[in-house]
């Protein structure tokens, strides 16, 4: 088989977006929410307020807020 023509599936060709040491994966984040939707149908990684860069792809409400989002929003807010 030519290797220059293989299809490969798309787990193969996915980059890892995340770019921290995982301690954040146990988080819900703070993002924008028009970027959310924009993720959503473009794949673009999004930006949190703690910095974490990603590609949203799970419910949020199944983990707690991250205390550096939450610290920030409560910052912006003031």
């Amino acid at each position: 088989m030519d290797v220059v023509n293989k299809v490969l599936p798309e787990s193969e060709t996915r980059p890892e977006i995340s770019h921290d040491d995982g301690d954040r994966e146990r988080f819900a984040h703070y993002v924008q929410k028009d970027k959310i939707t924009e993720s959503a149908v473009t794949g673009n990684p999004v930006i949190a307020l703690c910095g974490k860069v990603w590609v949203p792809n799970r419910d949020p409400k199944k983990f707690p807020v991250c205390p550096e989002c939450k610290k920030a929003y409560e910052e912006l807010m003031k």
